[in-house]
């Protein structure tokens, strides 16, 4: 999430664009913040879109230092989970009940780990919106953010990510139950961590129904 509460992020020559950063370093600090559970470092300027896009934020019962500051009556628990997972909810124009006067959220300090780890750059690289009209403002940053390519292999690596991501929505019906992530966020995140199987064409055609399996043994093995 944000990397500070005021800077902007840069535009590019026509001020229409913001630097998304180079993929190859991008896709690097996504995964090891996946793998770690550390902040992702984006450079948010004065958008607000993940903060007034009407998401339920969940805060975990290890999260000490938030719940210290979160008022008790503006969390409930979290539906099917384990007691003690709370859900932040939203107001009706779809604003977290955190974010204040200036657009400012109110406990930045003290924020949940979801905001902390959330990147909508993950939509623009797999090349899918983050949502419906109630997540407009994201998508409007999504289709601004622009990345930088060091070289071939990286413009490769973000085709395959973005492969990943349309292979896997044509073809959910092959998917165990004929399910696949609902969800954006989920959607892309699993486009990254088996954007490799997309990545270089096999020596030897391989079946739909032999991808399939490839993604669910290594979103299995990463989770």
């Amino acid at each position: 999430m944000k990397t500070s509460a005021s800077k902007s992020a840069p535009l590019d020559d026509q001020g229409n664009s913001f630097h998304a950063g180079e993929f190859s370093d991008w896709l690097k600090g996504f995964q090891s913040s996946l793998r770690e559970g550390t902040d992702n470092e984006v450079a948010c300027g004065d958008c607000v879109g993940c903060c007034s896009s009407s998401y339920f934020i969940h805060v975990g019962p290890t999260e000490k230092d938030t719940l210290r500051h979160l008022p008790k009556d503006l969390a409930i628990p979290a539906p099917g989970m384990e007691p003690g997972n709370l859900l932040i909810g939203y107001q009706p124009d779809g604003r977290c009940p955190m974010l204040g006067e200036g657009n400012r959220c109110t406990i930045y300090s003290h924020r949940p780990k979801t905001c902390r780890a959330y990147d909508c750059r993950i939509f623009a690289a797999a090349g899918i919106a983050a949502g419906g009209n109630d997540k407009s403002t994201i998508n409007q940053r999504v289709k601004s953010w622009k990345f930088e390519y060091s070289s071939e292999t990286a413009r490769r690596t973000h085709r395959s990510v973005k492969r990943a991501a349309q292979f896997i929505r044509e073809h959910a019906k092959l998917f165990p139950g004929g399910r696949i992530p609902t969800d954006p966020s989920q959607l892309a995140i699993l486009a990254i961590k088996v954007h490799s199987i997309f990545l270089d064409s096999p020596a030897e055609p391989q079946s739909d129904e032999r991808i399939v399996r490839e993604i669910v043994e290594r979103s299995r093995s990463q989770a």
